[in-house]
């Protein structure tokens, strides 16, 4: 659990500082806009007033700095128009080749006007009768920094991504490691006593062959082997054999029954033609008895397990489902995570344990198909036939 904490404190700073980087991103980009913008509205009005002096200049008039200050835009696109809206001139403006050049023109001025990018210049003092009007728009640069601090979210975001993914990746990787680990020291744990009881509980029966108990504790043995097998078997790819499901959920039921209160009452709904898949017999039976036992525990020992098998042309469809008190919608993805349980007692890594083997070792799928609170919860187990 603390690992889970550790994990998500350390998504939630990267998500702060993405945050914090973009916000600053935008501000600096925004000012640095506003002020390039203004500069370049500067430029345009003293572009205006130079145009101004060339449509009346006299022999006084400097042309040379007239037509300096025109020439010196090679940057922001302008179009320059009568009063009447024919164009006069226009600079920096790359027109397509399938295009009418005036009518495109046209078409840029009129866009500009839009954007309030529009000077007029009159032709007298009073301001009144012909004018020019000279339109312009932003500088390819000016473009490109406005554009600038979206790509650089973008790279940010990718940023952030990746670090989660990696993230993810060696908690997984660390996690896998501690079952395998957990699954192997336990199996090799588990080998010196069954071995020994296997011995005293085949000099027992030489001895009490007719006694019955000798007949359950042998039983008991053989399951406590059954469970080191498997957990020697988590961690290594055990290869899947042709089973009929209906015989692999009939073993599970008839030990839950026999192992269960008698208040609870298990029901079997199959399919009339026996139903075939690819399984690791002894791990799937696991996914199956934790299933049940949480079910037993959700009922709190009362109440009704129902256990439907099915299937399609190319798929096999267990359900497991119950009576208890249900499951609350924002959890129907968190019963699956290590750690997670809403009992007083026990380590919640039953339904963990249960996705992996169904996922990765049978390529199936593992979830909660429908639960309502106080009315009962159904699992659904998919597997390949």
């Amino acid at each position: 659990m603390k690992g889970i904490k550790n994990f998500g404190m350390v998504r939630s700073w990267l998500i702060a500082i993405a945050i914090v980087i973009a916000l600053l991103s935008l501000m600096v980009s925004h000012s640095l806009v506003q002020d390039l913008s203004r500069e370049e509205h500067g430029k345009m009005e003293l572009f205006a007033e130079a145009y101004r002096a060339l449509n009346d200049a006299d022999e006084n008039t400097d042309m040379g700095l007239v037509l300096a200050v025109i020439s010196g835009n090679s940057t922001i696109p302008v179009i320059v128009l009568d009063d009447s809206g024919g164009i006069e001139n226009s600079l920096n403006i790359e027109i397509p080749h399938d295009e009418d050049s005036l009518e495109y023109l046209k078409r840029r001025a009129s866009q500009m006007r839009t954007k309030g990018n529009s000077i007029l210049i009159y032709h007298d003092k009073s301001q009144m009768g012909r004018y020019t009007e000279v339109c312009f728009d932003e500088s390819l640069l000016l473009n490109r920094l406005t554009w600038y601090p979206y790509i650089q979210l973008g790279v940010v975001l990718l940023f952030v991504l990746i670090a989660i993914f990696a993230l993810l990746s060696f908690k997984k990787t660390e996690q896998n490691r501690v079952w395998v680990g957990l699954s192997k020291e336990t199996a090799h744990q588990l080998g010196t006593p069954i071995s020994s009881l296997m011995a005293w509980t085949e000099l027992l029966r030489d001895r009490y062959n007719d006694d019955e108990m000798i007949l359950e504790m042998d039983k008991d043995v053989k399951r406590l082997e059954m469970i080191a097998d498997r957990f020697s078997k988590i961690g290594s790819l055990p290869e899947p054999v042709l089973e009929d499901v209906g015989s692999v959920l009939d073993r599970v039921v008839t030990y839950m029954e026999h192992r269960s209160p008698r208040t609870v009452r298990f029901v079997r709904k199959y399919e009339t033609d026996a139903v075939k898949a690819r399984l690791s017999a002894s791990l799937f039976e696991w996914v199956i008895e934790n299933l049940c036992k949480n079910a037993i525990d959700a009922m709190e020992g009362k109440g009704t397990i129902t256990i439907n098998l099915y299937s399609d042309w190319d798929m096999v469809y267990i359900e497991v489902s119950d009576t208890g008190k249900g499951i609350s919608k924002n959890s129907f993805k968190r019963v699956f995570q290590p750690g997670f349980t809403t009992k007083k007692r026990g380590w919640g890594l039953g339904l963990s344990l249960a996705k992996r083997i169904v996922e990765e070792y049978h390529n199936g799928r593992i979830f909660v198909k429908s639960s309502e609170l106080g009315e009962g919860t159904t699992f659904r187990i998919e597997i390949k036939k």
